[in-house]
């Protein structure tokens, strides 16, 4: 019987040790560069959304295009939706496994930044939730855009967490990949406030 509990004791003094040996594959190179992404491109949407008049914050050139405060409506909902996704995979535990089972990190970006047009209600059916309403006004569109993004850089500046190693589920990137997409999607919006702003047509 003694031997038989010194047996299961060593397994379980085994088993945690395996799990406090863990690699930790989110380095400090990762967490850098999140943090220069994230503020880089927070930074520039500040810049171009600077001072601008209502009628620049609302122009459109047809009826199917967006204004630049739509687009930013459109982050801040987005930006809600991927820290939604953070938050249930930081409950759900780390699951290192599904690390060996995701696209690379360029692949993600790629997919954001490509010329391609995206419907934002492909990704969200049968809802519609993504699609700016329009009836709030650009600055306060912004504030939100802006609470959410520095809460995500103090959680970064901080966090202990290997971020490539927490999955909300298999085949979804890690959390890490989840703030590239954050940065990459801003930067997709970034290009089309600046299509908006050289419009001929726009105010001045």
């Amino acid at each position: 019987m003694k031997r038989l509990l010194l047996f299961l004791a060593t397994g379980i003094v085994l088993s945690v040790n395996a799990v406090a040996q863990q690699p930790v594959n989110w380095t400090e190179s990762d967490r850098a560069h999140l943090l220069a992404e994230l503020t880089r491109s927070r930074d520039e949407l500040t810049r171009e959304t600077k001072g601008l008049s209502e009628k620049q914050w609302n122009f459109r050139d047809s009826s199917q295009s967006w204004s630049i405060n739509q687009v930013i409506e459109h982050l801040s909902i987005w930006e809600l939706l991927f820290q939604r996704e953070i938050s249930q995979a930081l409950v759900g535990g780390p699951q290192p496994a599904l690390q060996q089972k995701q696209q690379p990190d360029s692949v993600k970006l790629r997919f954001l930044l490509e010329e391609q047009p995206h419907i934002t209600t492909e990704y969200t059916k049968p809802f519609t939730f993504s699609m700016p309403m329009g009836i709030n006004t650009g600055e306060n569109n912004t504030q939100w855009f802006l609470k959410m993004r520095n809460e995500s850089l103090s959680y970064l500046l901080t966090t202990g967490e290997d971020l490539r190693a927490y999955y909300l589920k298999e085949g979804r990137g890690s959390i890490h990949q989840i703030y590239i997409s954050i940065y990459g999607h801003t930067d997709r919006h970034l290009r089309q406030i600046r299509k908006i702003k050289a419009n001929l047509q726009y105010p001045k």
